[in-house]
């Protein structure tokens, strides 16, 4: 029996999440209680030993854990190997002086038969951007930098990160294609255009079918000749914020993240009431499995934010945000800081924590920003 359990340790150890945006493995058996997991900067070893993470590579064996836990909560991310066409239709053009906005839509998946198409803006930058600082075409070719803007929980969806449509402090994708960026702002299942039906078998969660999707958005990018893949950046804010997070752990193409107000530990959230994550759209799972106690969830955003290393990420974390406590983050981000420390990268961390509520205030989307900029520069 041991030896099995040794076999069935080293198995899993095998599988390295981060490298493969193709098939993901079936998710193990739940971790039980947070706290069994230790601390950051520690792994388990074959023979389930704890261990001190000293080295990246130590660390990447803690990654494999964080993701499997990420897809106990949420379902295994569903197979990439056999994707249909993304067949683009754009179906509105609109036209200002720093940008033409197209709203299209593209196809996600097959679903029981169906296409599943996803409604979208797609911002193309004029060639002169009020900008100049920005990263504009890479010499010698016509690729720019481009970035996926997830929207926040709106009905207007997409529209919502728009400036035509948007709320005040929220049309970072209209601000960003002005920049200079080709934005992809998609809609989230269930908002905007997007009428979605979370009954699907397909899915554990609406939290993981949003990951597909925008696992997909960035194909969609990737295919476009004036797309510089290798400058993709993602910005959300509430719903994105915490969406720009979920896509880039699986998606390694993603290399720069801004997240606001879209995360604080689990038992920092409402004081430990987290039964806001678990209606169909979310993650049912930390209700029905584990029982809405966050000591139980098998992943936390510490973990999440640390497995992107050392990768940049921007958090904006205001102080009086009521639904993501800026007390957990800034108690979080010490750890994580420790962990972009193996790269010598600690840099790539920045929070920003204005006086204000559940805002993306302009001096912190125009840090953002700079911050984008500098991340994505070639």
């Amino acid at each position: 029996m041991h030896t099995a359990l040794l076999l069935l340790g080293l198995t899993l150890l095998s599988t390295l999440l981060a490298a493969d945006v193709g098939k993901s493995p079936e998710p193990a058996e739940p971790a039980g209680p947070r706290s069994a997991r230790g601390p950051l900067l520690t792994y388990r070893d074959a023979a389930g030993q704890t261990q001190p993470v000293k080295t990246p590579q130590d660390f990447a064996r803690r990654r494999e854990v964080i993701l499997r836990g990420m897809q106990e909560a949420m379902g295994p991310l569903p197979d990439r190997a056999h994707l249909p066409p993304l067949d683009v239709r754009v179906i509105a053009t609109f036209e200002r002086p720093e940008y033409q906005r197209l709203t299209i839509s593209f196809v996600s998946e097959i679903d029981r038969g169906k296409e599943d198409r996803v409604p979208a803006y797609l911002y193309l930058p004029r060639a002169t951007t009020t900008a100049p600082s920005a990263p504009t075409a890479a010499p010698g070719a016509n690729r720019r930098p481009a970035i996926l803007a997830l929207h926040q929980t709106h009905p207007l969806g997409k529209g919502d990160v728009d400036f035509e449509q948007g709320r005040t402090n929220r049309c970072f994708a209209s601000e960003l294609a002005a920049r200079g960026y080709i934005v992809l702002a998609p809609d989230y299942p269930s908002f905007g255009d997007y009428a979605y039906e979370f009954d699907n078998p397909r899915y554990v969660s609406g939290t993981m079918k949003g990951i597909f999707n925008h696992m997909r958005a960035v194909d969609l990018l990737a295919s476009r000749e004036d797309v510089d893949i290798q400058r993709l950046g993602v910005i959300g804010h509430s719903l994105g914020g915490h969406n720009s997070l979920f896509v880039a752990s699986f998606d390694p193409r993603i290399k720069a993240v801004v997240t606001s107000c879209g995360w604080t530990p689990f038992h920092d959230y409402y004081g430990g009431k987290i039964a806001g994550w678990t209606s169909n759209r979310y993650m049912p799972r930390l209700r029905d499995a584990y029982g809405l106690d966050p000591g139980r969830v098998p992943f936390d955003f510490d973990e999440l934010i640390a497995a992107l290393a050392p990768r940049p990420v921007f958090t904006n974390a205001p102080t009086g945000d009521d639904n993501f406590a800026v007390d957990g983050v800034k108690r979080a981000t010490t750890s994580i800081r420790e962990v972009y420390a193996l790269w010598n990268a600690e840099k790539n961390l920045v929070t920003q924590h204005p006086a204000s509520g559940h805002d993306f205030p302009p001096e912190v989307r125009e840090a953002a920003y700079r911050f984008l900029d500098d991340s994505l520069r070639r």
